[in-house]
Protein backbone atom coordinates (compact mmCIF):
# COMPACT_ATOMS: atom_id res chain seq x y z
CA UNK A 1 0.00 0.00 0.00
CA UNK A 2 1.37 3.35 -1.02
CA UNK A 3 1.17 6.27 1.36
CA UNK A 4 2.65 8.95 -0.89
CA UNK A 5 2.57 8.10 -4.62
CA UNK A 6 4.21 11.43 -5.58
CA UNK A 7 7.18 10.62 -3.35
CA UNK A 8 7.47 7.15 -4.90
CA UNK A 9 7.50 8.50 -8.45
CA UNK A 10 9.97 11.31 -7.73
CA UNK A 11 12.27 8.74 -6.06
CA UNK A 12 12.01 6.45 -9.10
CA UNK A 13 12.86 9.34 -11.43
CA UNK A 14 15.85 10.28 -9.26
CA UNK A 15 17.16 6.70 -9.10
CA UNK A 16 16.65 6.08 -12.83
CA UNK A 17 18.47 9.31 -13.65
CA UNK A 18 21.40 8.35 -11.45
CA UNK A 19 21.90 4.96 -13.11
CA UNK A 20 21.47 6.39 -16.61
CA UNK A 21 18.11 5.01 -17.73
CA UNK A 22 16.42 6.89 -20.56
CA UNK A 23 12.84 5.61 -20.18
CA UNK A 24 10.91 4.43 -17.12
CA UNK A 25 7.35 3.38 -16.37
CA UNK A 26 5.83 4.41 -13.04
CA UNK A 27 2.47 3.89 -11.36
CA UNK A 28 -0.13 5.21 -10.55
CA UNK A 29 -1.31 7.68 -13.18
CA UNK A 30 -2.85 10.37 -10.97
CA UNK A 31 -3.75 13.89 -12.09
CA UNK A 32 -1.50 15.64 -9.56
CA UNK A 33 1.47 13.54 -10.65
CA UNK A 34 0.72 14.34 -14.29
CA UNK A 35 0.70 18.05 -13.53
CA UNK A 36 4.01 17.81 -11.67
CA UNK A 37 5.50 15.93 -14.65
CA UNK A 38 4.20 18.66 -16.98
CA UNK A 39 6.03 21.34 -14.97
CA UNK A 40 9.18 19.21 -15.09
CA UNK A 41 8.75 18.87 -18.86
CA UNK A 42 8.25 22.63 -19.28
CA UNK A 43 11.65 23.22 -17.65
CA UNK A 44 13.36 20.39 -19.62
CA UNK A 45 13.96 18.08 -16.66
CA UNK A 46 12.13 15.32 -18.53
CA UNK A 47 11.75 15.06 -22.31
CA UNK A 48 8.24 13.66 -22.48
CA UNK A 49 5.65 11.55 -20.70
CA UNK A 50 2.50 9.72 -21.66
CA UNK A 51 -0.24 7.78 -19.91
CA UNK A 52 -0.34 4.06 -20.65
CA UNK A 53 -3.62 2.34 -19.76
CA UNK A 54 -3.65 -1.25 -18.48
CA UNK A 55 -5.87 -3.58 -16.41
CA UNK A 56 -4.67 -2.24 -13.05
CA UNK A 57 -5.32 1.39 -13.96
CA UNK A 58 -2.81 3.62 -15.67
CA UNK A 59 0.86 4.35 -15.50
CA UNK A 60 3.19 6.97 -16.88
CA UNK A 61 5.92 6.24 -19.41
CA UNK A 62 8.55 8.94 -18.85
CA UNK A 63 11.45 9.75 -21.13
CA UNK A 64 14.20 11.30 -19.01
CA UNK A 65 16.68 13.96 -20.05
CA UNK A 66 20.18 14.19 -18.65
CA UNK A 67 19.61 17.41 -16.73
CA UNK A 68 18.41 16.10 -13.36
CA UNK A 69 21.05 16.37 -10.66
CA UNK A 70 18.68 15.87 -7.73
CA UNK A 71 14.99 15.94 -6.99
CA UNK A 72 12.82 15.28 -3.98
CA UNK A 73 9.59 15.84 -2.14
CA UNK A 74 9.03 18.60 0.39
CA UNK A 75 7.37 17.22 3.50
CA UNK A 76 5.36 18.50 5.24
CA UNK A 77 3.59 20.32 2.44
CA UNK A 78 4.05 23.77 3.85
CA UNK A 79 1.79 26.66 2.83
CA UNK A 80 3.89 29.58 1.64
CA UNK A 81 3.10 33.14 0.64
CA UNK A 82 4.50 34.67 -2.51
CA UNK A 83 6.82 36.99 -0.57
CA UNK A 84 8.35 34.03 1.34
CA UNK A 85 9.25 31.93 -1.72
CA UNK A 86 12.87 33.10 -1.70
CA UNK A 87 13.40 31.65 1.79
CA UNK A 88 12.39 28.19 0.59
CA UNK A 89 14.33 28.61 -2.63
CA UNK A 90 17.54 29.08 -0.64
CA UNK A 91 16.64 26.12 1.58
CA UNK A 92 15.91 23.53 -1.13
CA UNK A 93 17.91 24.68 -4.17
CA UNK A 94 21.73 24.81 -4.31
CA UNK A 95 21.99 28.26 -5.94
CA UNK A 96 19.79 31.14 -6.97
CA UNK A 97 18.18 30.66 -10.41
CA UNK A 98 19.29 27.01 -10.46
CA UNK A 99 16.42 24.54 -10.36
CA UNK A 100 12.74 24.87 -9.53
CA UNK A 101 10.41 24.35 -6.62
CA UNK A 102 7.06 22.90 -7.67
CA UNK A 103 4.02 24.08 -5.76
CA UNK A 104 0.27 23.78 -6.00
CA UNK A 105 -1.65 27.03 -6.07
CA UNK A 106 -5.19 28.18 -6.64
CA UNK A 107 -4.21 28.58 -10.29
CA UNK A 108 -2.85 25.04 -10.65
CA UNK A 109 0.50 23.32 -10.25
CA UNK A 110 3.41 25.55 -11.24
CA UNK A 111 7.03 26.36 -10.52
CA UNK A 112 8.07 28.96 -7.97
CA UNK A 113 9.19 31.18 -10.87
CA UNK A 114 5.69 31.21 -12.39
CA UNK A 115 4.11 31.65 -8.96
CA UNK A 116 6.27 34.70 -8.33
CA UNK A 117 5.30 36.16 -11.74
CA UNK A 118 1.60 35.55 -11.07
CA UNK A 119 1.83 36.85 -7.50
CA UNK A 120 0.38 33.73 -5.86
CA UNK A 121 1.46 31.44 -3.08
CA UNK A 122 0.56 27.85 -2.40
CA UNK A 123 1.73 24.59 -0.89
CA UNK A 124 5.20 23.26 -1.60
CA UNK A 125 5.31 19.86 -3.33
CA UNK A 126 8.77 19.09 -4.72
CA UNK A 127 12.09 20.47 -5.90
CA UNK A 128 14.19 19.65 -8.98
CA UNK A 129 17.65 20.80 -10.04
Amino acid sequence: MRHDPLNDIISQIKNASRIGLRTIEVQPAARLIGRVLKVMQDYNYIKSFEVVENQTGGKFRIELSETINNCGIIKPRLPVKNINLQKYESRYLPAQDFGIIILTTTRGVMSHIDARKNGVGGKLLAYVY
